[in-house]
């Protein structure tokens, strides 16, 4: 996903139950993955150990989970690169494994391979098809609200099955797409062709200014449209209930987090992508 990580999920303790913490804090940390490609762009690579949940999670201690020395390289099959490491000073935590050989394309297969200390992990996604966005427009309740919601309108394609995320980005106060909040969308529940949908902001780690589910006047909004896969889906659904359910999105509540990576956990996923700019009333 195009700058994307959202709460970077990246940091993830390992789940366990309260009965479990003196368990749980001798075994061995995971390897979590955030990983994607976009059709159109080059992979991007977030990777860290998992935080025991007797920790403190600050963004002190994230930035002590990170790994910086792995070795990573994605394929289409043809040709493959080994992604280099950038610092991102707008991310926590700031560092991104980054592609510049391989772009992203429809219908390919792409193959991860993480390699570090004596692990090796792997996983495998495709990128769908995108769906384009037909357009994205700011609504407010009452004209002299100064705060409102972004509406999208898109054709799911007939006779296809699809499967899709929204993301936000506002310009100057958050530096990724952030998946919107029950942004995630299967078709088979679409009445017909011609979807129309509310955007609520989604939650983004250690924010800038206080969370609201809501855009405001004076926001530059950035609405990104997503088709992903089935495990994609099932993935940011199970992060989703781990929010809802703790209401701490880098706390999961139980081990219910889906994951298609071999040998670590989290996401490697690919993703079609349409992105329309919302320009919002100037604020007084």
């Amino acid at each position: 996903m195009k700058k994307y990580i959202l709460f970077l999920f990246a940091l993830i303790i390992i789940s366990c139950s309260k009965d479990d913490f003196s368990t749980q804090a001798s075994l061995e940390s995971k390897i979590v993955v955030e990983g994607w490609i976009e059709e159109g762009d080059f992979a991007e690579v977030l990777l860290s150990n998992s935080i025991p949940v007797t920790d403190v999670i600050d963004s002190t201690n994230v930035l002590n989970h990170v790994i910086r020395s792995a070795k990573i390289t994605i394929s289409d099959g043809v040709t493959s690169e080994v992604l280099r490491v950038k610092n991102d000073k707008n991310r926590v935590p700031p560092f991104v494994y980054f592609g510049s050989v391989v772009k992203g394309e429809a219908g390919k297969e792409y193959s991860l391979k993480i390699e570090y200390l004596n692990r090796v992990i792997e996983a495998v996604t495709t990128i769908p098809k995108s769906v384009e966005l037909k357009s994205a427009s700011y609504i407010k309740k009452n004209a002299v609200d100064t705060t409102g919601y972004v509406f999208v309108k898109f054709d799911d394609p007939i006779n296809e099955k699809n499967y899709y995320q929204l993301a936000t980005k506002i310009e100057g106060e958050e530096p990724i797409f952030v998946p919107a909040f029950y942004g995630n969308l299967d078709d088979k529940n679409f009445k017909e062709s011609a979807v129309s949908v509310q955007i609520n902001r989604g939650v983004l780690l250690f924010p800038k200014t206080k969370f609201t589910p809501y855009f405001a006047d004076g926001d530059l909004i950035y609405v990104k449209l997503r088709t992903q896969n089935k495990d994609a889906l099932d993935f940011w659904n199970s992060w989703q209930n781990e929010i809802v359910n703790s209401q701490n999105p880098i706390y999961p509540a139980n081990t219910s987090l889906k994951s298609n990576i071999k040998g670590g956990i989290g996401i490697w996923a690919g993703y079609g992508q349409s992105t329309l700019i919302v320009k919002t009333p100037p604020k007084i």
